[in-house]
Order: C-alpha cells, then structure tokens, then sequence
C-alpha cells in the first residue's frame, strides 16, 4: 500500500531539512476551541508547574502551567486574553484527558 509524498522544506532555526508529507497529513484539519475561557486537559498527565493564580492577567500565548505527558513536558497557554478566574489543579496533580485546569474570564 503506497502513499502519496510530497517533498517540503521545513526550517527551523536557519536549518532546512527536506521533509516527505502524506496526503493524510495535508488533509488534516485544525482543532477548533470551543470556548477560549474554558482550559483543559489534551492529554493525561501530571501538573509539574503552574505559573498563574486567580486575578492574574494574561495574553493570550501565555504560559499557564507544565502538563507532563509521556516523558514530555508541554506548556498549557492561554488561547485568549483575560484573567484568571479559577485554577482547578495544583503542582503534582494527575490529571485525565478533558479535566479542567484552567478558567479565564475574558476580556
């Protein structure tokens, strides 16, 4: 079973590396948030970090908190501006898939 392959250049960092994309991945849709105020867990792990508490401010790309997910520590960031409303989860937490971390109120 073949797939199809396009060849890109991918660069990162002023290094071009040729890359092979399929067709499924060119098909591929982006996730939709359904509400920018509402925070939640993509993936189950533990909390390693949170850097936000209710009241403060944020922007919208900032770093909420550290969820450790298979040996790999992902920053959580804010997807819109507003302030944080409620911090539902603390450091070493384990969290499931769709638990909610984070509430912003928005601006």
């Amino acid at each position: 079973m073949s797939q199809e392959h396009d060849w890109e250049e991918l660069n990162i960092d002023d290094t071009v590396y040729p890359t092979r994309l399929t067709a499924k991945y060119r098909r591929r849709r982006a996730g939709a948030v359904e509400d920018a105020s509402i925070i939640r867990a993509a993936v189950p792990g533990k909390i390693l970090a949170v850097s936000v508490e209710p009241g403060s401010v944020v922007r919208r790309g900032q770093g909420l908190l550290v969820l450790e997910a298979m040996k790999m520590e992902n920053t959580i960031m804010a997807v819109a501006d507003g302030a944080v409303a409620k911090v539902h989860v603390t450091p070493g937490a384990l969290v499931a898939k769709g638990d909610l971390l984070v509430e912003l109120l928005r601006d």
